[in-house]
């Protein structure tokens, strides 16, 4: 029972770092726009934290950070220096090791912070669904609120230049973006979220049930 259960683990893992890796090269992780790329990468990294815990859910969310270095440096637009210490717009806007914090770290921690709270919400909430939605929206909005946070803390200036802003405006541009983008996001990461982690699991227990 054991080595099936790692067995299965294994080839969910797989199946999702084949996912992420597909989506990181097409439209459908990183959706170009013109100052920024909005992404999806997070759905995939909160569906594995629920399905194979908080430490796995990190490596896949590392794995997201890695890919947005990746595609800040291969195709990059006006602020991707805030992602990758590659590539540099100008003198004035260059990336540096700070940039992969920004661009790794808040990516981890959707991970570790939707895995957790899918544990422990198990045991308080009943409905799996509901805990699985949370899950999703918590996740989402770590990695809202942790790459635009750091933005604004390592990047404010350069950033708010780059995007003909007002460095003294930011703060209200970052947290307008954060309730424009980040919680329609966060509310499609918790409809996803429930949808397929409810049916994996479902499946998952009805083929232990029957070895």
């Amino acid at each position: 029972m054991e080595k099936k259960m790692d067995v299965r683990l294994l080839a969910q893992m797989a199946l999702l770092t084949a996912l992420m890796l597909v989506m990181a090269f097409t439209p459908l992780g990183y959706i170009p726009l013109p100052f920024m790329n909005a992404t999806t990468m997070h759905i995939p990294v909160i569906i594995g934290a629920c399905l194979l815990g908080p430490k796995l859910g990190g490596v896949l969310g590392g794995l997201f950070g890695l890919t947005s270095v990746l595609k800040a440096t291969i195709t990059p637009n006006l602020t991707s220096f805030v992602f990758t210490p590659f590539y540099s717009f100008s003198p004035e806007f260059h990336g540096s090791w700070m940039s992969l914090i920004v661009a790794i770290v808040p990516r981890v921690l959707i991970g570790i912070v939707a895995g957790l709270l899918f544990q422990w919400l198990g045991k308080l909430v009943r409905n799996e669904t509901v805990s699985l939605a949370i899950a999703g929206f918590v996740g989402s909005m770590v990695n809202t609120i942790g790459v635009m946070g750091l933005i604004y803390l390592l990047f404010g200036e350069q950033y708010a230049a780059a995007g003909g802003k007002d460095p003294a405006l930011l703060l209200g541009v970052i947290m307008g973006v954060i309730g424009m983008n980040g919680v329609p996001e966060a509310i499609i990461a918790a409809i996803l979220t429930a949808a397929v982690c409810k049916a994996l699991l479902t499946v998952t227990r009805r083929s232990i049930s029957r070895a």
